[in-house]
């Protein structure tokens, strides 16, 4: 769907402001992901974890509604708004750290379409990501202090950043000695974190994702070439994990495990280019990979992020479905 088709469809909802429009893309994008089934290795509508189900993803996606609205309005910085979000989504679950990668890349996409959209501009992909990453690009010290105590609040697993120890308070000081900034941490960490390198590369992988979405449920051709949103967020699902190992499978496991399982899906992804992307034949393929991962609890948790960012900006250009 086009720009004019995505403002026509925003204007039409009983004159829903565009930074609530915004904020109902990011929890549209957040639901429907971990509702794709089967994604790999990840909870989704049929499968949970022992201590997260698939309704802590869900409360998570709604929780977060007026921090993204806010973040749309440009209303606070970039950590603040990361520690809102995640104030917020734990308030209302229990089932620990859902959406922190998610945030962090929905935060100053939201920002840059709060920024866009809301001057009257039309959706342009192109901008939207150059204004996030001018967005991301100056973040501060407060900003990296107030990551650090998000992800603690999350109780999320990550590397630590060189000789900034995420458990330890005496990094704070170590931060405003060195006056890092969060976009400093995210450069540092490039090599080895999908979602840092997504905020230094300019968010390349969250466009990728979004193209194919797009691609894929364009019905304004000959049909399109997978005509169901769970199919086309699976599919998405799989290439990108064929093209990089996922981050949270490597600080789980190992960097071998990882490229493994990239290894795996890439076998699937071929096969099903090969196909002409006809589903059917290689579905019980990406059940059995799915089955698979889940027993050894291997989960592509940053990749599902990425997806979900990739889902927003598709949203935002008018994906409907």
């Amino acid at each position: 769907m086009n720009s004019d088709q995505s403002m026509h469809s925003m204007d039409g909802c009983n004159n829903q402001s565009v930074y609530s429009h915004i904020a109902c893309c990011a929890q549209l994008a957040m639901i429907l992901e971990v509702s794709s089934s089967p994604k790999p290795g990840n909870i989704d509508r049929h499968h949970d974890y022992e201590d997260t189900r698939y309704e802590h993803f869900l409360a998570s996606a709604v929780s977060v509604h007026p921090v993204i609205e806010a973040a749309a309005r440009n209303d606070s910085r970039v950590g603040t708004l990361l520690k809102s979000a995640v104030c917020h989504s734990n308030s209302w679950q229990s089932g620990g750290n859902t959406h922190f990668g998610a945030f962090l890349l929905l935060i100053p996409l939201s920002m840059a379409a709060g920024e866009l959209l809301g001057s009257g501009n039309k959706f342009d992909m192109d901008e939207l990501v150059a204004r996030a990453h001018e967005i991301v690009s100056s973040t501060d010290t407060d900003d990296a202090i107030d990551f650090y105590k998000a992800f603690r609040s999350a109780g999320v697993r990550v590397n630590d950043v060189d000789e900034f120890d995420l458990q330890d308070d005496s990094s704070f000081v170590s931060l405003r000695e060195n006056g890092l900034t969060l976009y400093d941490l995210m450069v540092i960490s490039q090599g080895y974190d999908q979602i840092a390198n997504e905020w230094v590369s300019g968010f390349g992988d969250c466009v990728k994702c979004a193209q194919m979405l797009d691609r894929f449920m364009d019905v304004s051709r000959d049909g399109a070439l997978i005509p169901d949103i769970n199919h086309a967020v699976v599919f998405s699902f799989l290439k990108l994990l064929s093209e990089r190992p996922d981050t949270f499978i490597r600080t789980k496991t190992d960097e071998k495990t990882a490229e493994e399982v990239s290894h795996q899906a890439k076998c699937i992804v071929e096969r099903l280019e090969g196909s002409g992307y006809h589903m059917s034949p290689f579905w019980d393929d990406v059940g059995i990979f799915d089955e698979l991962l889940l027993e050894k609890g291997l989960n592509p948790g940053s990749t599902a992020d990425i997806v979900i960012a990739g889902l927003f900006i598709s949203l935002l250009g008018g994906l409907r479905f």
